[in-house]
């Protein structure tokens, strides 16, 4: 298997981890009554301890130092940004609900990063054909976000639509860009997964644990389901997930893994018909569909 389809499919294990985020929420919120934000707020700052101990257990402290001192501010920058994006997004939810936030905040940043990658290869002066199988796949995948998004039963709008349409536009833009950045500096040779995921994730929780104590309590929680889903937000949706993620990014265009990642809200869908019992439905498996065939065209050229 070649360098480019192990990255392209870390990136799509990285999307199936985060689309089981959503169901763990709902969990934990039937045994908490911890804000969104809150947890958030936890769940980057468990992952953050989780990667600093298998740094440590690994002994990458050396590959942590050097990135540190090489890239300090587009390294914090990342995290910052995940975190970001992550309470935009929240915030979309909350104010224009969640079609509107996951269709717009998880569409827009293929489309974003997508245009890139087409000035780039026109600047290489690209065929033709790959303009237009670029232009087929983010229709693809766009067309089938919106199916999987409408489908799952989730199409209410919020209280204040035109605030949370910016706030997902605001988390889209976000999303895009640290990506990209995050891309970029995979390519320095001082600069690994781990190293990048574990200082992006400690800053992206510096960041936040602040917003979510401004926000209001409650804070803490002793019911033991609350806590493991705490537990398995923070080391299986955030670090985990996150470390794939870099890690296919080495070798795959931050537009190409942005698409692959739309296999997040498939499988929100699939997890929520299991276990939940909520029905998909034509449309929510034609977008699945479409957003799978979406991701099997990726052009799987390696990186320029």
């Amino acid at each position: 298997m070649s360098s480019t389809r192990t990255g392209l499919l870390l990136v799509c294990l990285a999307g199936v981890l985060w689309g089981t985020g959503g169901l763990a929420l709902e969990i934990l919120r039937d045994h908490s009554s911890m804000s969104v934000l809150t947890v958030s707020a936890y769940r980057m700052l468990i992952a953050a301890l989780a990667l600093i101990a298998a740094s440590f257990v690994l002994r990458r402290g050396p590959r942590l130092v050097a990135l540190v001192r090489a890239h300090p501010v587009r390294a914090a920058a990342v995290g910052l940004g995940t975190g970001a994006y992550q309470a935009l997004y929240f915030g979309s939810v909350a104010t224009a609900g969640v079609t509107v936030a996951t269709v717009v905040s998880l569409g827009l940043a293929p489309v974003i990063l997508a245009g890139v990658d087409l000035v780039r290869a026109r600047r290489r002066t690209a065929p033709p054909r790959g303009t237009l199988r670029l232009g087929l796949v983010v229709s693809a995948a766009l067309s089938g976000l919106v199916l999987v998004s409408t489908a799952s039963g989730t199409g209410a709008v919020g209280s204040q639509p035109v605030l949370g349409l910016l706030l997902a536009v605001a988390s889209g833009s976000v999303y895009a860009g640290t990506t990209a950045l995050g891309g970029t500096l995979l390519a320095s040779p001082v600069v690994d997964p781990l190293a990048l995921t574990t200082v992006a994730t400690t800053a992206g929780a510096v960041g936040l644990v602040p917003v979510a104590l401004a926000g209001g309590g409650p804070f803490v929680t002793s019911d033991p389901a609350a806590l493991g889903t705490l537990a398995y937000l923070g080391v299986f949706t955030m670090a985990l997930a996150y470390g794939l993620f870099y890690a296919g990014l080495r070798s795959t265009r931050s537009g190409a893994a942005v698409v692959a990642t739309l296999v997040e809200p498939v499988t929100a869908a699939v997890a929520a018909a299991v276990v939940l019992g909520e029905r998909l439905g034509p449309a929510g498996i034609a977008g699945s569909v479409l957003i799978l065939a979406a991701v099997a065209g990726l052009d799987l050229e390696p990186q320029a």
